[in-house]
This record gives structure tokens, sequence and C-alpha cells, in this order.
């Protein structure tokens, strides 16, 4: 069996110490030298596994002050396609649906070029207001194929996680995604339904997600936004 690294081992501790809020949200991390003494290892063993919560949305080097700890609980990584849906689960918070809605509903001009269709072609329309502990967090509307989930609408709150579901029940194996992500500010109707104030701003993510075949579904998700992050993972340069 092979031995766990001791960067691993502190980056783990560190990770449950968080999440048990034995460091809270917005507070520093002790400093270096401190676990150092702490774990009883190097410095560079500590940087590693800092560097490496700070790559995970765990942490933000704040210059001039330390290290801060960050509300990872609603951090979505970019490096891989994943849904908010798994996001929140994976942080461990309780993901229901709070209401969902699916329809047959002609293409729109947008909602067609997205998928690569004809405009006025059907497709399925998904509407949902996701909620995180109970809380109202994601607007999501998703527009499908319909040739690729036929009998789709029989599965009305079927589910909770749409990506995995596709998986399971029309085994649709997702290649790869483009999002783009642009700030707006709630409506009426979205304070309402987002419990926040009009005009509150709200981070819009709109994916065209795709199979080997081509577009396979073309999303518009609205994020109440001080409650969900977006973390990027870059490497090196072309």
């Amino acid at each position: 069996m092979s031995k766990i690294p001791a960067y691993r081992k502190v980056y783990t501790m560190l990770k449950q110490n968080i999440r048990d809020q034995v460091y809270p949200v917005g507070s520093l991390l002790p400093t270096e030298a401190e676990l150092e003494k702490k774990f009883g290892v190097s410095r560079t063993t500590v940087r590693k596994a800092v560097s490496m919560l700070v790559a995970d949305g765990y942490l933000q080097a704040k210059q001039g002050k330390g290290t801060e700890v960050l509300d990872v609980s609603t951090t979505q990584r970019l490096n891989g396609i994943s849904s908010v849906t798994e996001t929140l689960k994976e942080k461990g918070y309780k993901v229901t649906t709070q209401g969902m809605w699916i329809q047959k509903v002609p293409a729109p001009e947008p909602v067609a070029a997205a998928l690569n269709i004809p405009v006025g072609e059907v497709v399925y329309q998904l509407q949902r207001v996701q909620c995180a502990d109970g809380t109202p967090i994601a607007l999501m509307t998703n527009y499908l194929r319909v040739n690729l989930i036929p009998g789709f609408e029989q599965h009305l709150n079927a589910f909770v996680g749409l990506y995995s579901f596709l998986e399971k029940q029309y085994k649709i194996v997702f290649r790869d995604a483009v999002e783009t992500l642009t700030a707006v500010a709630a409506d009426f109707t979205e304070s309402q339904i987002l419990h926040v104030e009009v005009g509150s701003p709200l981070l819009c993510s709109k994916r065209v997600t795709r199979n080997e075949s081509g577009p396979v579904e073309y999303s518009i998700i609205k994020l109440v936004a001080d409650k969900y992050e977006y973390s990027f993972y870059l490497q090196g340069r072309h």
C-alpha cells in the first residue's frame, strides 16, 4: 500500500477543519509557522497543502492580511462538466427542487442557434427552482433536443440533477461544454422566487453541452451572486 504524502494529509485535515468550522468562513488561517508546529511538518509541506486548498476554492490569499477562509459550499470549478446541483451536493448541501415544469416549445432563434437546429423546431423546455438546504439559489431553464430524450415529459419531478438523470436514463455521454458568464440584475419575478431585492446581482450562466454528435442541451441559469461562485483552474500558456 502506498504511503500518503504529508502534504495530502495536511490538506485533508485542513479541509475537514474548514468544513467543521474550526476555521469559520471569513476568518484567517493560522500562519505557516503555526501550521508547521500544529502538524509537525515542513514549511514546504504546509505551502503545498494550502495552495491545493486555494486551487479548490477553500482559501484565498489576501495581500497584507493572510489567508482567508472562503464559503466553498457553493463553489463550482470549471475544469470539468459539472452542474450546479452536483456542486451543491458535493459541498454537503441538501439539494431540492422547489418547482419543475417540462413542456415542448418551438425553439426561438437563440436556442436554435445554440442547439444547431432550425428556428421553430420543437425542443423540450425544462424549468426548475433549485434550493440548497431549503433556500432558493438558482432559477434554471434547460432546452433539450427532443430526438435524444423521447418521452422526457413523463419524468416530471422524477429527478433533481439533470445531467446524472440523462446519463442514467438516456445513456447520454457528455463530451464538452461551452459556458458564458455574465452579471444581471434581478427583476421583480426573480427577486420574489430567489428571495432577494429587486436589482440584486445575479450570476447568469449560459451553457451549451455536447455529446459526440453535437449539442444536447442549452441552459440559462441565474444564481444568487453572493451565495454561489465559480472557480477557474488555469494551467500554462499556449
